[in-house]
């Protein structure tokens, strides 16, 4: 990395400082008529550049919240480093989110300018303005739909571009000089959780936060130059933003955008990203489409699959444990990776994977064993948004499996004496917005008090148990923390998500949502008619097929932590609805409201 002389010490300024250096490099692409179409770090800087001047040309002060709703893309990059460069506070929302919760976060925030992405997203907000006193400007991505629509608190993204480019020509020196306006600990971005337990509570993250963090995984994990990435995940979640805006400012790597949701698995294959970060639900999905493809193939074709596997398992076995992989093992897995393994991963787009990483949710070690097994560089990393991302990871050569890794350079964790895991460092988080009581509740002497419960091994690593208030504790007085059995649930192909129940009651039960997809092929496989998703759920077969599943899963536990009954939901649940977070993880306490009747009908006599 060239060695920079210019201060550096904020985001904006380290943002400049590399497009002064990399200028014609690409930063990133975006597919535009079946075209990967690429953006220099030159024209990113100067997108950037013109926001931050269009909105000081509307007002902006330091210190302003600018609220941006929308997928990503280029314009969410340009939005946030324009922002900042301002000296104003980014304020990421879903775009899953409704009017009211759009409502709410700007209304917290004190948002005063709002940048959405379409007609739907603009229709979210102008819903809500009446209830917005703080709200200045509201400006349109994409004016599909919008050509005939005026409003004079409405202007086109494209527009305030051209309101920075012509302060630019006015005052020459005021971009630079604003953006060396911030200081390190100034508030640079408000992250606002998915409030399971309560209204989302936003997140103040600043400036050094943020360059620690990335200093902080650089250290361990590094990114290169010839690196991609791919950026699906929504980029108000912290995980997302750091990986694809922020760490790129070090690493130099591509950000690669999908076109959409659906078009995830196709984007991949053509990028195929040499680091590809994603939570559970991604990996548990790659996983059912490689086992389900295996299942639809020849006798000799499963044959050559399980050969394969078992000789990636010895291998990583070897790898795992940093012992010397014998001569006739090495070329066994090159024959094995060579005719089936290299195929698979080609499959899904990850052939060229310098290493991959699983986060944000608990996993199954099996699932990440399965991939560690195909010859790719699985790793796993723990952390949250009040320490902005992660705080442990499983380093280059130090992966175990059933563990988070071990804490990053500068990141301090400690074990409370009930079990919670406490962490300390330059990039625990500034506090609530708004909220100091509930700031001083979760930070006590400079420690995050996370609410997780876990233990180091012996080695070191960090091993998370569960959510301190998600243990169950049932009746006959048995701690048991479910995430470890909803894993194994999950690693099915045909069990999408669960929810395990149980707190102060006799016997374990399960709330279980199928692979939609999975399911519906087992059916057609196996002349099981069935019109909707709801009678899909619940035809005998079906039920009969997850109740295979389950007992697998209970011969692993102890009788005590077995699932003694289950339900299938009949209605898939999304990151649309309340009891989804936008990373895909059900909210425990949403669902067992919404289901109460369902759940209550398991443990009548």
């Amino acid at each position: 990395m060239v060695e920079i002389s210019q201060r550096t010490d904020t985001v904006p300024t380290l943002f400049w400082n590399r497009v002064q250096q990399w200028g014609e490099r690409t930063a990133m692409r975006e597919k535009d008529f079946g075209i990967w179409k690429p953006i220099s770090w030159k024209q990113y800087g100067e997108n950037a550049k013109y926001v931050c001047l269009g909105l000081i040309s509307l007002g902006l002060e330091r210190g302003d919240r600018v609220a941006i709703v929308s997928e990503n893309n280029p314009q969410w990059l340009y939005s946030d480093m324009g922002t900042l460069a301002a000296g104003g506070v980014t304020v990421g929302i879903y775009t899953t989110d409704s009017p009211n919760q759009v409502e709410y976060i700007v209304q917290h925030s004190g948002s005063k300018f709002f940048i959405a992405e379409n007609e739907e997203q603009l229709d979210k907000i102008l819903e809500a303005r009446k209830n917005l006193p703080l709200l200045k400007k509201i400006l349109v991505i994409d004016m599909e739909g919008l050509r005939h629509f005026k409003d004079p608190m409405v202007n086109t993204f494209d527009e305030l571009l051209d309101l920075g480019r012509a302060l630019d020509r006015e005052q020459p020196l005021l971009f630079e000089k604003r953006l060396r306006e911030p200081q390190p600990d100034d508030l640079a971005i408000l992250i606002y959780t998915s409030g399971t337990t309560g209204p989302p509570k936003g997140a103040m993250i600043s400036h050094r936060n943020i360059l620690s963090v990335m200093e902080m995984q650089q250290a361990v994990n590094p990114g290169q130059e010839m690196d991609e990435v791919l950026s699906f995940l929504p980029l108000c979640h912290i995980a997302q933003r750091i990986a694809s805006v922020y760490n790129p400012l070090v690493g130099g790597f591509k950000i690669n955008f999908v076109e959409n949701l659906d078009s995830i698995p196709l984007n991949i294959r053509e990028v195929s990203p040499t680091i590809f970060f994603a939570v559970p639900r991604i990996w548990e999905k790659f996983y059912s489409s490689l086992v389900l493809r295996m299942q639809d193939s020849t006798s000799l074709e499963k044959l050559a699959f399980k050969w394969a596997l078992k000789i990636g398992r010895q291998v990583s076995d070897y790898r795992l444990k940093n012992r010397t992989i014998p001569f006739s093992q090495k070329t066994l897995f090159r024959l094995a990776d060579w005719f089936v393994l290299k195929n698979l991963k080609k499959s899904i787009g990850l052939n060229k994977a310098r290493y991959i990483l699983s986060g944000a949710a608990p996993i199954s070690p099996d699932l990440l064993k399965f991939y560690h097994s195909l010859g790719l560089d699985m790793r796993e990393t723990y952390g949250q948004t009040e320490c902005t991302g992660p705080t442990s990871v499983h380093f280059e050569g130090d992966t175990k499996f059933g563990t988070v890794g071990k804490p990053l350079p500068g990141s301090e964790i400690r074990i409370a004496e009930d079990g919670e895991i406490l962490v300390r460092g330059p990039h625990v988080f500034l506090g609530y917005f708004n909220d100091p009581g509930k700031t001083q509740e979760t930070v006590v002497d400079g420690w995050l008090y996370t609410g997780d419960v876990g233990r180091f091994d012996g080695d070191g690593h960090l091993i998370i148990t569960d959510r301190k208030k998600d243990i169950i504790i049932t009746s006959g007085g048995k701690n048991i923390t479910p995430s470890e059995i909803e894993n194994q649930l999950k690693f099915s192909p045909y069990i999408n998500d669960a929810t395990v129940i149980g707190d102060g009651r006799k016997y374990l039960t399960a709330l279980i949502m199928i692979d939609e997809e999975n399911v519906m092929k087992y059916a057609q496989d196996h002349r099981i008619p069935f019109t909707t998703y709801a009678s899909l759920t619940k035809a005998p077969e079906i039920i009969k097929l997850i109740q295979q599943e389950v007992d697998a899963v209970n011969k692993n536990f102890a009788q005590v932590e077995t699932i003694k009954r289950f339900r299938l939901l009949d209605i898939q649940l999304t990151p649309d609805d309340d009891e989804v977070t936008p990373t895909m993880k059900l909210k425990r306490k949403f669902v067992s409201e919404k289901f109460k009747d369902l759940i209550e009908s398991m443990y009548r006599e």
